[in-house]
C-alpha cells in the first residue's frame, strides 16, 4: 500500500506511460490542489486530471523553486519536498509531456493510494 503516481496520454483507447512515481506526495498535493482550481469535486484518489502547458510550466517553477506543497496522508510516506530523485524525474516528465502537448496529445495524471 502507498501512494501510486501516473502520468500518461490516451488515444483511441491506447495509453502510454510518460512517468510513474512512488511517494511523491508533494506532487500529489500539489496536482490536487490544481484538479481543486480547476473545479474538481469528490474524491480525488483515482481521478484523472487533464495537464495543460501552463499547468506544467507553474509546475516546473515549483519544483526548481523546492515550493511544492507539503502533503501528508497515512500510506504517504516521508516528506517528498526536497527529495532530489523525485525532482529530477518530475523535471524529466514535464520535458516529455511538454513535447507531447506540443505534438497535439493530451496528458493526463491520476494517483492512488
Amino acid at each position: 500500500m502507498g501512494l501510486d503516481q501516473t502520468a500518461y496520454t490516451k488515444d483511441k483507447g491506447e495509453t502510454t506511460y510518460i512517468q510513474d512515481w512512488r511517494k511523491h506526495n508533494a506532487l500529489d498535493g500539489w496536482m490536487q490542489n490544481l484538479w481543486l482550481a480547476k473545479g474538481g469535486t469528490g474524491q480525488w484518489n483515482c481521478t484523472e486530471l487533464e495537464l495543460t502547458q501552463k499547468d506544467l510550466e507553474c509546475l516546473k517553477w515549483r519544483t526548481e523553486q523546492d515550493a511544492l506543497p507539503e502533503t501528508v496522508g497515512f500510506f504517504y510516506g516521508g516528506d517528498s519536498r526536497h527529495d532530489e530523485y523525485q525532482k529530477e524525474k518530475t523535471l524529466d516528465f514535464i520535458k516529455e509531456a511538454s513535447k507531447l502537448l506540443r505534438e497535439g496529445k493530451q496528458v493526463f495524471y491520476t494517483a492512488w493510494f
